[in-house]
């Protein structure tokens, strides 16, 4: 990983979190003095246009177990912005390309002759290393999309969550159109990303929430049937729905108790997949039911550079376009971050640097 070095060539706007606790918007500044990032060979110096909010971002100002931050942090796992200058070793023509962060920078792990490769470990920028929320980020060549002309407030919502659906969903469960997917906690930014890839693909989708009021706005942006989460075990509900069969495939970032109700709501041969605990990383979980109906309990983190590029066209073309709760100007950042902490969005939240 090349190191992060600061340089002091001229100072520059970033949000930053302070120090850890909670509530993480009490400890978060917006500044116009934060030196400029040094810029490493194989990088690229990007002048951010928007950069996103995501749960991430949240983690990392509680303090992650086994992470050891310096604060002050620059967070932001979602940026899009115009490139400036590069590293050493890239290419020039990147210079004034708009482009997208892929913040998932993959780690080299020790060959295993004869073996298929074990799944790369990860750094993520905005997590381990300085993000996207400043007026300027680096990132490796190799991690960044050209995305032309594409809005960079659309893009910057577009990135991680829609990624990370994608592999969730593609990759992992090889979900097809025609079949059945639960969308747990609708609202998030991965499940609202999973109800439009689910819509793409053809699937019928079923989504759950707390809020009736996003269970609403998740009918209107297609949402096949709405179940409301009141705390209690709603598999039987979600049968219902499907004829007592169950559905094909579950796309879950709550974790907790509702692992378990999920499960439940899977048809048989069907596929439970995990790429988050917000509810709590500990579950319970029926074996019974796990090999007696033959499902599959996977999980799934980021996504590749090649499943970036999948994603992407989407964008790009238009197929899909993010939802997107609020904006916000750099200099909102604690009532942003607030916001998110909340709970109350439907969809993400940007900053517009421009």
């Amino acid at each position: 990983m090349p190191s992060l070095e600061i340089r002091t060539i001229a100072p520059m706007r970033a949000i930053t979190v302070d120090r850890q606790g909670v509530p993480v918007a009490a400890n978060v500044s917006y500044r116009s003095d934060f030196p400029d990032p040094s810029l490493p060979a194989g990088w690229c110096l990007v002048r951010t246009e928007a950069s996103a909010l995501n749960h991430l971002d949240l983690w990392v100002g509680r303090g992650l177990p086994g992470l050891d931050t310096d604060y002050p942090h620059i967070g932001g796992s979602d940026g899009a912005g115009v490139v400036e200058a590069v590293g050493e070793g890239v290419e020039t023509s990147w210079i004034g390309t708009r482009v997208l962060l892929n913040a998932a920078v993959r780690q080299s792990m020790p060959p295993r002759p004869g073996l298929a490769a074990a799944p790369p470990d990860i750094r993520m920028l905005g997590e381990h290393d300085h993000g996207a929320h400043a007026e300027r980020f680096v990132a490796p060549a190799e991690n960044l999309l050209d995305i032309g002309e594409t809005d960079p407030v659309e893009a910057a919502a577009f990135g991680l969550t829609h990624l990370t659906a994608w592999r969730m969903m593609r990759s992992r469960a090889n979900l097809q159109g025609g079949e059945v997917v639960l969308i747990t906690g609708i609202g998030g930014g991965v499940a609202m990303a999973a109800l439009a890839i689910a819509k793409h693909l053809g699937c019928t989708a079923i989504v759950t929430s707390r809020s009736e009021a996003k269970l609403a706005r998740a009918r209107e942006l297609g949402a096949d049937h709405g179940v409301l989460d009141r705390g209690e075990d709603w598999s039987r509900e979600v049968r219902g729905l499907t004829a007592r069969r169950g559905v094909d495939c579950c796309i879950d970032s709550i974790g907790g108790g509702v692992f378990g109700w999920a499960v439940k709501s899977l048809a048989r041969g069907g596929t439970y997949v995990t790429c988050g605990t917000t509810a709590g990383a500990t579950a319970p979980c029926e074996l019974a039911r796990v090999f007696w109906s033959q499902l599959s309990i996977l999980g799934s983190t980021m996504g590749d550079m090649d499943e970036f590029r999948q994603v992407g066209s989407l964008l790009v073309s238009g197929a899909i376009r993010p939802v997107i709760d609020a904006t916000f100007a750099p200099s909102e950042a604690a009532k942003a971050y607030s916001r998110l902490e909340s709970g109350e969005q439907c969809g993400k939240i940007v900053f517009d640097w421009r």
